[in-house]
C-alpha cells in the first residue's frame, strides 16, 4: 500500500506541476528523491550521548541510524580521526514519503510559535534544508526518556532544476512555508 502523500503526489502535485511550468514529458516533473536526517553529537561529550541520538533518531526515522566518523584530527575541537561524530538515516520511496508526512503535518506545528519555515533555505539546485533545534516535536520521543536536548537537519533532495520548480513541489506538497517572499532567485 502506497503512502498517502505519494498518492497526493500523483494525482495533485504532478498534474498542477505540468500544468504550470508547461512540462512536455512527465518525467520532467520535479519529484522528492530522498531525504538525509542527521545529528551531529559534540566530540567531547561520553559515548552515551551517541547512543542517546541514535536511539532517538531509529524511534523517530524508523530506520538504523549510521554512524558519521571524523575524516581527520583537529587539535582545536578535540578530535581525533575515526571518532564518531553523529549519525544520520537517508530514506527513500514509502519511508520517506511517510517520514515528510509525520514532518509536515505533526512535528512542524508543535514547534513553539511557529509560523511557517523559511523559503531561503534552498541551495540552488533544488535541494532544501531545514534545522530543527529539538528532536522532542516529533510525537514518537517521550519526554520523560529524554536526557538531553539533540537537534537535527533535514534535507530534502529533489530533482527539481531550480529554486522556484522545488519551492512550488513541496509547497503543493503541503509543507508550510513562512509568508515571506523567496529571496533566493538562483534560476
Amino acid at each position: 500500500m502506497n503512502a498517502r502523500l505519494y498518492t497526493k503526489y500523483q494525482q495533485e502535485v504532478v498534474p498542477a506541476l505540468k500544468e504550470k511550468w508547461k512540462y512536455k514529458n512527465i518525467h520532467e516533473v520535479p519529484r522528492i528523491e530522498k531525504i538525509v536526517v542527521n545529528m551531529g553529537v559534540s566530540a567531547v561529550l561520553d559515548k552515551s550521548a551517541l547512543e542517546n541520538a541514535m536511539h532517538d533518531l531509529s524511534l523517530i526515522t524508523g530506520r538504523k541510524p549510521v554512524i558519521n566518523r571524523s575524516r581527520k584530527s583537529i587539535s582545536n575541537f578535540k578530535l581525533r580521526k575515526g571518532q564518531a561524530i553523529g549519525c544520520r538515516v537517508t530514506l527513500r520511496r514509502d519511508g520517506m514519503f511517510e517520514f515528510f508526512d509525520r514532518l509536515v503535518s505533526a512535528s512542524l506545528p508543535r514547534i513553539r510559535d511557529f509560523r511557517g519555515i523559511s523559503p531561503k533555505s534552498f541551495d540552488g539546485r533544488g535541494n532544501y534544508s531545514l534545522g530543527v533545534s529539538d528532536q522532542t516535536i516529533f510525537p514518537e520521543i517521550e519526554l520523560d526518556k529524554v536526557k538531553r536536548q539533540q537537534g537535527m537537519d533535514i534535507t530534502i533532495v529533489t530533482t527539481a532544476k531550480n529554486n522556484k520548480e522545488a519551492y512550488d513541489l513541496l509547497s503543493l506538497m503541503g509543507m508550510p512555508f513562512s509568508d515571506k517572499k523567496q529571496t533566493t532567485d538562483n534560476s
